[in-house]
């Protein structure tokens, strides 16, 4: 009678298996390589090759997720790829909270540890649209207005800081887009601008204490993605007073640390990164 190691490789034989690699990390090793691959997909071989198994093993993976219609392989080329359902089955798990309400806590925190109205806006096409906002005790105009408000990114320190900490092509394309906006404004000319992007990348925040709006001020830090690219930014708008270069870095610090836990969380499918303008009528 075989022992139960001699049974499990007899098992791992005749089936292919790697020794020592868990089912479970076969498979999302195979995800992640098909993740990994240019839209026309990946041969068995080559995908073999990449995430370190054997080729009959990754075949018998790869047949397994197309009967579970989570990859699709292409019927002329024989590329396999990740199928549409498995992107759907990715929107639907994160379900559980959108950008606003992800945000909505560090509103308040913010807005309550500070004692200034508090912004969440987030980019739409050209443009930044305020989600939400938490009012303090101090008298503000800001450029979005109230809930809904759109700006031109460049416009104010949140869209601004959205802008600068956009993949560097869109970002190109929303600057030679937006520049007449903004000098329609009177805000920027195009050197003007770019210096303000730079200076917002290298600082990691953009900040005004004077300017457009007399007597106010606003600093914003972008929320980026797992990308390292910006989807949102939280913005702070006071009087011009309260916000000097003695307090200036603890609104920074405030500001960075909310938005550092809210970018890991956020659901790459939520339909409020994609079309933030519908938020409202969900609200």
């Amino acid at each position: 009678m075989k022992s139960d190691e001699q049974n499990m490789k007899d098992d791992s034989t005749e089936r292919n298996v790697e020794p020592g690699v868990g089912s479970a990390s076969r498979l999302f090793a195979v995800l992640r390589g098909l993740s990994a691959a240019s839209a026309e997909g990946e041969r068995v071989i080559q995908l073999a090759e990449r995430i370190g198994l054997s080729q009959p093993t990754t075949h018998r993976l790869l047949r397994g997720l197309v009967e579970e219609g989570m990859v699709e392989q292409d019927t002329r080329s024989k590329r396999y790829r990740l199928s549409l359902e498995f992107f759907a089955l990715a929107a639907r798990a994160g379900n559980g909270g959108n950008l606003r309400e992800l945000a909505r806590p560090s509103l308040l925190r913010l807005s309550a540890s500070l004692g200034d109205s508090l912004f969440l806006l987030a980019r739409s096409g050209f443009d930044a649209i305020c989600l939400d906002r938490s009012e303090g005790p101090y008298p503000i105009r800001t450029f979005t207005g109230d809930i809904g408000g759109r700006v031109a990114l460049g416009v104010g320190q949140g869209s601004l800081a959205i802008l600068a900490f956009l993949p560097e092509d869109e970002r190109e394309t929303v600057i030679h887009y937006n520049l007449p906006r903004l000098k329609d404004l009177h805000l920027y000319d195009e050197v003007l601008l770019r210096s303000e992007v730079d200076s917002v990348r290298r600082l990691g925040y953009a900040a005004r204490n004077t300017g457009v709006l007399p007597g106010m001020a606003g600093l914003a830090v972008p929320i980026l993605d797992r990308n390292g690219h910006a989807v949102a930014a939280l913005s702070v708008a006071t009087i011009s007073d309260r916000l000097g270069p003695d307090r200036l870095p603890t609104v920074v610090e405030l500001l960075k640390r909310e938005a550092s836990a809210i970018g890991p969380r956020l659901n790459p499918f939520d339909p409020t990164l994609r079309r933030p303008s519908q938020t409202f009528g969900r609200a």
